[in-house]
């Protein structure tokens, strides 16, 4: 189990909600391209274009085929994802629907994502096409009945740390963590290489090191001030929301 989780703890690079709601930070997007805002209204009256618009605009989120820039396409994937358990929920289709909006995404990467100074920051990992690759073991199934996934988070501080997060209580009762921190290296326009030191785990009390150093390539396929997407060496797509900026 310590290897499996070990290995898929990353960008993931590895290994991995009444009153009014409080204003959240903005981020300046330096990277993402324009925003393609045309919208088909027809020359009805006046009632007829409001409602009109009304349906446009529901429709984006949910059907890929309409959407027309990254914007849409940005919170409609966030919208299949957000209470998946990080894709555990999702049946086949729902997953195919998430890969085909991540594919649109891409053309709306800029060329040089690894420069990007957005990829800095806090992020949640709130989907893998393949569950049980962030966390390991612990994703299991086995190991869910036993461990229940509280966070995971990833952190990149410039110019080149990355810091990956799990935390989950054990029994229902127990709070643990497993973290692990890691060199970044720039492959190319778009590859990344982060080398990680032994992963730390805290049960309770408990504190201790294992294992040894590991290694994780991702591909970043896009990014913006609110979402990334990754796809790992193996071809696991990976969707990282920025924290605070969560529905």
């Amino acid at each position: 189990m310590a290897a499996g989780l070990t290995s898929s703890l990353a960008l993931s690079p590895s290994t991995f909600r009444g009153g009014p709601e409080p204003s959240k930070p903005k981020f300046l997007n330096f990277c993402s391209k324009p925003t393609n805002l045309a919208f088909a209204i027809l020359p009805y009256t006046r009632c007829r274009r409001h409602k009109t618009l009304r349906i446009l605009a529901s429709v984006s989120v949910s059907n890929p085929q309409v959407l027309t820039g990254p914007e849409e396409l940005s919170a409609s994937i966030l919208s299949k994802v957000t209470h998946s358990d990080r894709g555990v929920l999702l049946k086949k289709e729902e997953q195919e629907e998430v890969a085909e909006v991540a594919e649109k995404l891409q053309s709306f990467c800029v060329s040089e994502p690894v420069k990007c100074p957005l990829i800095f920051g806090d992020w949640d990992v709130v989907y893998c096409s393949v569950p049980t690759s962030p966390g390991g073991g612990y994703r299991s199934t086995l190991g869910r009945l036993v461990f229940k996934t509280k966070e995971m988070i990833q952190v990149i501080e410039a110019p080149d740390i990355v810091k990956n997060k799990v935390s989950f209580s054990a029994f229902g009762f127990l709070a643990g963590e497993v973290s692990l921190t890691g060199k970044l290296k720039a492959l190319d326009d778009k590859w990344i290489q982060v080398i990680f030191e032994p992963p730390e785990l805290k049960v309770g009390a408990l504190e201790f090191r294992y294992g040894g150093e590991s290694e994780v390539k991702l591909q970043i396929t896009y990014i913006d001030d609110k979402v990334r997407l990754g796809k790992g060496s193996k071809g696991s797509l990976f969707v990282f929301q920025r924290r605070g900026n969560s529905t």
